[in-house]
């Protein structure tokens, strides 16, 4: 655990904090010291550490089954539900070794992490800080003292973390080339809700939420930590927990994923392979040099210049902006989205929902983003989470991503229809005489009649 922390003692660690937290479903984050480690282990904790680190910027990519009606299901059958992730994780493996990028391997309890880091001394670190875009708001919130330490993010890390998310993306974009036709459930990035099949709505998450929320807020599990998720989701799983064998994060190592599923349930093999195998997360900065060059020239790169083009409208003209976008022209379902977000547009779906339309209508993707930051904004009684994450990031990097599927071609719409929206469960109980299909097409032939990879061009939000 030491050794993922960075270091070979709690003093030369270079993880800037560490998370613990038992099986209440009460899980917020609380960031500790990381002299905290020996208490939360004593008290069986599920730990984690912080992705900001003081040496390096670390890159982890996170790839799960969901099932949105049964979420047990990967506990209760943990082999179909990892067989059903091998093409996205083949393809994950092969599109970073093609760069030169070989991460840790770790299994947990609904998927795979990749985990590897860039040192801040290297050509990738630099370029990663140059394009990485942070909204204000986010470069102000770096500059405050964090807990547990009192400590600030850098503005060159900031940047290079949020250079990273875009990189990232562009890896997701290739996996998902590679693997959607290959794989028995949809493929998609964030849990984004499918239609339902006899064992429910069902995906393969491609999970790159973290990159939309300040880097200090976000965190890992340690391998060989207690995996809690089942027990502090009680409330959703219900008593099937109780079936359910302790659970622990392993290094895939010297083994088939098979065997680390067993292994992950014999705390007798768990510590086996912590005397044997190696957590330290790898230096790859080269293969991310690489990686970096290879997005810095892609059509990706090209729309996320287009997306950053424009610019939210300021808070002071949203009532004359935002506050007037004519929802009456809207289908009904992308309307109750607008007027009751809390909690809809925390949902990826529904911000996607929200995209296609808008998109669809004529709106710019980065006054997309700027309306549903003025909602996350307004009072819809949000509580302290915008007090603790950043709304303008995360409207612009769930816009961002959900547009640049479709202005890259990887999205061609083939659930942006009625029924879909009925088996997703976004669709109003009440009658309505919107067809979505029309804003297929419309979005679509926005897309074939434009040069450039964002189909639409308006100078304002309304």
């Amino acid at each position: 655990m030491l050794e993922f922390l960075g270091g070979s003692s709690l003093e030369n660690a270079t993880s800037v904090y560490i998370t613990g937290e038992d099986s209440s479903p009460d899980v917020w984050f609380t960031p500790r010291p990381l002299g905290d480690l020996w208490r939360c282990l004593d008290e069986g904790f599920d730990v984690g550490r912080s992705l900001w680190d003081r040496r390096s910027l670390v890159a982890h990519l996170d790839i799960e089954y969901v099932n949105f009606d049964f979420p047990a299901a990967p506990y209760i059958d943990p082999v179909r539900a990892f067989d059903l992730q091998r093409p996205v994780v083949d393809a994950v493996q092969e599109v970073l070794l093609a760069y030169g990028i070989a991460p840790l391997h770790v299994l947990t309890g609904r998927g795979h992490h990749f985990v590897w880091r860039i040192d801040r001394h290297s050509i990738a670190f630099e370029s990663l800080a140059k394009f990485g875009r942070l909204p204000a708001s986010l470069r102000a919130r770096n500059a405050q003292p964090q807990p547990p330490n009192g400590e600030t993010v850098e503005p060159k890390l900031g940047a290079a973390f949020a250079g990273l998310g875009q990189v990232l993306e562009y890896v997701a974009h290739r996996v998902l080339q590679r693997s959607a036709t290959e794989c028995e459930i949809p493929v998609m990035f964030t849990a984004v809700e499918a239609g339902g099949n006899g064992r429910g709505r069902e995906v393969i998450s491609i999970d790159l939420s973290e990159y939309g929320d300040p880097l200090h807020t976000r965190g890992m599990r340690i391998p060989f930590s207690a995996y809690l998720k089942p027990q502090q989701q009680r409330w959703k799983l219900g008593d099937v927990v109780d079936q359910i064998p302790p659970l622990f994060l392993i290094p895939l190592h010297e083994m088939d994923e098979r065997q680390g599923l067993l292994a992950m349930r014999d705390i007798g093999q768990v510590v086996e392979i912590a005397q044997q195998a190696s957590v330290q997360i790898p230096d790859q900065s080269a293969g991310s040099e690489s990686l970096v060059s290879a997005y810095t020239a892609s059509r990706l790169a090209d729309w996320h210049e287009f997306f950053y083009s424009q610019e939210h409208d300021p808070c002071e003209r949203w009532a004359a902006t935002y506050d007037c976008t004519p929802l009456e022209s809207l289908p009904v379902c992308a309307r109750v989205i607008l007027e009751q977000p809390n909690e809809l547009l925390l949902k990826p779906a529904a911000i996607q929902h929200i995209v296609r339309i808008l998109l669809a209508v004529g709106w710019h993707p980065r006054h997309i983003a700027g309306l549903i930051r003025s909602k996350y904004e307004r009072d819809y009684g949000w509580g302290d989470k915008w007090f603790l994450y950043d709304a303008s990031a995360r409207a612009d990097f769930y816009t961002r991503l959900f547009a640049g599927l479709i202005a890259t071609g990887l999205d061609d719409l083939v659930d942006l229809n009625c029924r879909s929206c009925q088996e997703k469960r976004y669709c109003p109980a009440h009658q309505c005489d919107n067809n979505l299909s029309g804003f297929k097409s419309l979005l679509l032939a926005r897309r074939t009649a434009t040069s450039r990879f964002g189909p639409l061009h308006s100078e304002s939000a309304v």
